[in-house]
């Protein structure tokens, strides 16, 4: 069986490494996947340009989404997976630095799992998300699957 995956969609190469860094001191079990912006984010989603040789019935078990994405934001890539039957029920936690109450995160709060406030501070920043991953590994079930 192939390992889970996780996608992580940030344009921020300082924020990508600590992130990496932190899943893997913390013994992350999934295969983390980085797209740099919005469309590569739904070309691996959904397994189109260079992933089209994805298997399409495996989408990742967690999408962490930063908001403020060079060309498509977050929020669209939030959209398109909310509005497609094979990524409606993938869990999505949004780590921006966008207030809670910004115009942005009220447009699709809706469709988010989770929201995380990106801290100014790394140490603080990988403190979030240390308590990210482990809720969603520990807490947190999908809906079951027919």
């Amino acid at each position: 069986m192939p390992r889970p995956t996780m996608l992580l969609v940030e344009d921020n190469p300082a924020h990508v490494e600590l992130t990496l860094v932190t899943l893997q001191e913390n013994g992350a079990d999934h295969e983390i996947i980085v797209a740099r912006d919005g469309t590569e984010a739904l070309e691996y989603l959904f397994c189109e340009g260079a992933y089209s040789g994805r298997p399409s019935d495996q989408p990742p078990e967690l999408v962490m989404l930063d908001l403020n994405l060079p060309g498509l934001s977050g929020a669209e890539v939030m959209q398109r997976m909310r509005g497609d039957p094979r990524t409606f029920f993938v869990p999505v936690v949004i780590l921006t630095s966008e207030p809670k109450y910004s115009p942005i995160v009220k447009e699709i709060q809706g469709g988010l799992n989770s929201y995380v406030r990106k801290p100014l501070h790394f140490r603080d920043f990988q403190e979030k998300l240390e308590q990210v991953r482990e809720y969603w590994r520990t807490s947190n079930f999908g809906p079951l699957k027919s």
